[in-house]
Formats: structure tokens, C-alpha cells, sequence
């Protein structure tokens, strides 16, 4: 191969392999070994070398120099003084004999797992969001990556304090029967007294998220003849991971105030989810009033209530809302929230604030779960917060969020006046009501022709098939300068569907 093809041929490599992600060093590792190990290298001919490889790619030749290094360290590379690099033939001697292919299985033979499954999850009615979102113009969908509002510098600056020498011989134990001492501390210190929660060490136990808290604590207390109390509408997952668990599901209604405390609903119940503080997916706040009858009810008809904290502190608004664990004087409360949820979601970090007895157990059936949460993870969170970050997230983030929802409530009062939302005060959501001919299911497909995603609202209802008139419009991931053309674009979408006049009123509730 001449060098003018070769340097073409690298450079193509080295582009399908870039990931601004990486340093050029990695990008330029990462690029050798996809090489090496698919065998568009022969054995026999040394790759070139780090000045012409550093040429080709417009490159420092200390980065290149650098990247064959490590390359040869770790035995992708083998260097011949004089005569260059060349690719392990070892390594190339496991992929001359690819894998065999899978058999086609006899469908006569194959077993009947649909009898087998103890439930279906995939038959349960699930959120569903595009994987694309971000090739759509307009995507008012929640709970996504905010990359406007991600300190980036200083996450990457803790996970690297994290990969010091010392820091590795920390987490890099197996972690089963405890968590990170340093995040605890902050959790306990920093972030729960926001909440008016005070707990000690043996009050709280890490999660990969509220989620994962949800399904633990289903795990350990919910058996078939339990009956759990559920908003509705109400938070999809949570409601199918306490059906996972039993059948009886008790749907609670809410109104402005929150959740409706019916007494005879209540009684029934063990066990009663609800999200007080932001209500998922209406945003409205349970009052005071209302979270100090319920603890009065849950002791009176002795239920425990597990309270998932969502979005606390996404507080758009001056008006303190106490949390219903820091009005707990019964140890009747399980507390959930999560700390990744402000962050990034791929982050996955949560946690459970409950009576020590608890705690154990929640930590000993984790262990059969997943053992530990990524003790890694842990130690670069509590560093995270120690620094402050946390904090200036928390500032960052309701200046941003605060901007946009005045943005979308003002370009729904302007195009959409035809439709009722709840008023934001605070998430990164809005809970929109049509006029009962309008489907929504109709108007997101119609309107994703349009690049404008929104969320249909069926899903969070026990009763979807009577709840067709709701969807939810996120507004976290999307730029400021672009929610009014997408409200825009939705309104022209209702006048085509509906031909709706639009007479411009408050529509707020």
C-alpha cells in the first residue's frame, strides 16, 4: 500500500472512530485497536510510523508517540527496534475463527416462556420517548439530558480527583455492606436538611435512582395480599413496579391541593405512594394541611407512606414546601429522592431515608439485586457536593428552567389559548388539558410531522382508555429561543386537525 492511499485510508479510519468525548490521544487509541482487531491491518506490515501517522492525521507527534505506547503496554502493539509497529498476530489469531453462528431454534421445541413468566412487563403501559429526540426540532420531552444547565468541568474534574491512587483503594472495594462514608455525610448534611430531614448514617441507603428504590422497596414489602395507594394520575413506573408485586392497586384521586385524603380509600390501604411536593405529572403541591391530616390518617389507620421527593428541589418559586418526612414524628415515612435527577439521568444516583430496621434490610436484599451501587459513582458524587457544585447547579438550573416556563406559559396563553395547564411552579414539566374531542395521541402524531414532541398524557392514568385529552410538554431539554416556535408550530397542528378558533384568554389553572 503506498503512503498517499494509506493516509487516506487512515484518515477515513480516524474519522469513523472520533468521539468528541475523547482526548486525541484516546480518539487516536481507539482508532488502532478497531484496526488491529478487524484485521484491516496485515501482520506483516508496520503501521506507520508516529511522525507519518502524526502527518496524516494533522496531528502532535507526542500524542501519537504517547498513544502507541499505551498500545504497546497493553499488547495491541508489538514494536521492533528499527523496524516499527506491528499488530499482534496473537490477537489476530482470535478473530481469524469468528464465533458460530446461533442455530435457528425448532419453534416445535422451543419452550413456552409466556407460561413461565411469573408477570409481563412488557404488557404494562409505559412512558415512551424517542430515541432520537434531538434530530427533532422541538422536543418537549421531560426528564432528558440538560446539557446547557451540566457543569462539565467540574464532573470531570471530580472523576479524575477520584481516579487518584489513594481515591482507587477506596472504591474499588466491594461495597455490599455499606456505602461511600463521604456521601452519606453530604446527603445527611448538605442535601436532606433542604428538606427539613435530619437522619443519621444508619437512616440511609444509596440507589441507582428513585427507580431502583421503588422496586427494592416493592421487593421487600409488598406481597399479593398488600394493597397500595396510587395517585392517579400518577407515576407510570411506580405503579408497575407495585403491580409487579400485587394486583391490588388502589388509584387515589387528586385535585389542586394535592392528593384527596378519602378516608375509606385509605384505610384500606398497607402501603400509599405519593409524590407531595411535585406532583408527577400535574406539578400541583399537596397544601400543609392535607400533609399533616394524612400522617394523622396513615397512623390512625396504620399504613406506611412512601413519599418519592420528585423534583424538590426544582422549585421555581420562593414558597417553602416541607417535605412530608420532616412532618414525620411516627417513623411512618420512606423517603425517596434522587440526586442525579438535577444532574444527568444517566447518572443514576438516589437514595432511601427510613427507620434503621429498614435501612438493613433494604441494603441486605440489594445485595442480591446488585450488590452495590458503582462505588465509583458514589465517591465522585460526594465529592461533587463537598466542593459546592451541587449548589451551583441547583441556582444555574432554576434560573434556566424559571426563564423557559415563563417562555412556555406566555406562547401557550398566546397560540393555544384553547388549552388548559397547570400553572408552573416549579419541575421541568407542564400538565396540559384539551377540550375532551381532542385525542392527544392524534395531535403528537400529527405533530411530530412537524418536529414537535410532546407526551401523551394516557399513561399516567389507571384508567387511560377515559384519559385521552392530556399530554405533557417538557421543557428542561429544550433551548429558550425555541419553546414559543414550537407552541407556534402545535397550534397550527390543532387548527389543521380541529380547525379550533383560537380566542386569546388566560388559560392557566
Amino acid at each position: 500500500m503506498n503512503k498517499e492511499s494509506s493516509g487516506v485510508m487512515w484518515r477515513q479510519q480516524f474519522l469513523r472512530h472520533a468521539n468528541l468525548g475523547l482526548s486525541l490521544q484516546a480518539q487516536v487509541r481507539q482508532m488502532v485497536v478497531g484496526v488491529v482487531l478487524e484485521g484491516q491491518w496485515p501482520t506483516s506490515l508496520a503501521i506507520p510510523s508516529s511522525r507519518e501517522l502524526a502527518e496524516m492525521l494533522g496531528l502532535a507527534r507526542n500524542t501519537v508517540v504517547i498513544a502507541y505506547q499505551h498500545l504497546v503496554d497493553e499488547g495491541y502493539l508489538i514494536a521492533y527496534e528499527r523496524r516499527g509497529y506491528f499488530s499482534n498476530p496473537a490477537l489476530m489469531q482470535q478473530i481469524k475463527h469468528p464465533p458460530r453462528q446461533a442455530q435457528d431454534v425448532d419453534p416445535s421445541q422451543r419452550p413456552d416462556w409466556a407460561q413461565r413468566f411469573r408477570f409481563d412487563p412488557a404488557a404494562q403501559l409505559n412512558i415512551t420517548k424517542k430515541a432520537n429526540w434531538r434530530q427533532y426540532s422541538y422536543p418537549f420531552i421531560y426528564g432528558q439530558f440538560d446539557q446547557e444547565s451540566f457543569p462539565s468541568a467540574a464532573w470531570r474534574a471530580c472523576c479524575m480527583a477520584t481516579l487518584s491512587t489513594l481515591e482507587v483503594s477506596e472504591w474499588a472495594q466491594d461495597m455490599f455492606l455499606r456505602d461511600d462514608e463521604g456521601l452519606i455525610k453530604q446527603l445527611r448534611l448538605r442535601v436532606l436538611p433542604r428538606r427539613g430531614v435530619w437522619v443519621n448514617d444508619n437512616e440511609l441507603v444509596i440507589t441507582v435512582g428513585a427507580q431502583h428504590a421503588l422496586y427494592l422497596l416493592a421487593d421487600l414489602l409488598v406481597s399479593p395480599n398488600c394493597v397500595v395507594g396510587l395517585e392517579d394520575p400518577g407515576y407510570p413506573d411506580a405503579r408497575n413496579i407495585f403491580l409487579s408485586r400485587t394486583e391490588q392497586v388502589q388509584p387515589l384521586a387528586i385535585d389542586d391541593e394535592g392528593l384527596i385524603l378519602n378516608e375509606a380509600l385509605l384505610a384500606q390501604c398497607d402501603y400509599v405512594y405519593v409524590t407531595p411536593s411535585h406532583q408527577s405529572p400535574t406539578t400541583v403541591r399537596m397544601s400543609l394541611e392535607r400533609k399533616k391530616e394524612l400522617l394523622v390518617l396513615a397512623q390512625k389507620h396504620d399504613f406506611i407512606v412512601i413519599e418519592d421527593d420528585y423534583e424538590s428541589e426544582n422549585c421555581l418559586t420562593n414558597e417553602a414546601s416541607p417535605s412530608l418526612k420532616s412532618l414525620d414524628h411516627a417513623g411512618r415515612v420512606i423517603y425517596i429522592s434522587s440526586v442525579s435527577k438535577v444532574l444527568a439521568p444517566g447518572i443514576r444516583m438516589g437514595y432511601v431515608a427510613a427507620d434503621p430496621i429498614l435501612v438493613q434490610r433494604l441494603r441486605a436484599i440489594r445485595r442480591l439485586n446488585i450488590r452495590h451501587p458503582t462505588a465509583y459513582m458514589q465517591r465522585v458524587f460526594a465529592q461533587f457536593l463537598s466542593l459546592g457544585h451541587y449548589d451551583v447547579v441547583l441556582r444555574k438550573r432554576a434560573a434556566l428552567l424559571s426563564e423557559k416556563a415563563t417562555t412556555l406559559m406566555q406562547a401557550l396563553d398566546q397560540y393555544l389559548p384553547i388549552l388548559k395547564y397547570q400553572y408552573i411552579s416549579g419541575g421541568a414539566a407542564c400538565w396540559v388539558e384539551c377540550p375532551p374531542q381532542m385525542k392527544a395521541h392524534e395531535l403528537a402524531a400529527a405533530a411530530e410531522q412537524r418536529g414537535v414532541l410532546i407526551e401523551v398524557g394516557d399513561v399516567f392514568f389507571v384508567k387511560n382508555t377515559e384519559n385521552q385529552h392530556f399530554f405533557r410538554l417538557g421543557f428542561a431539554s429544550i433551548p429558550n429561543h425555541k419553546i414559543e416556535a414550537g407552541i407556534r408550530e402545535l397550534s397550527a397542528v390543532v387548527r389543521s386537525l380541529y380547525g379550533v378558533e383560537q380566542e386569546p384568554s388566560l388559560q392557566a389553572v
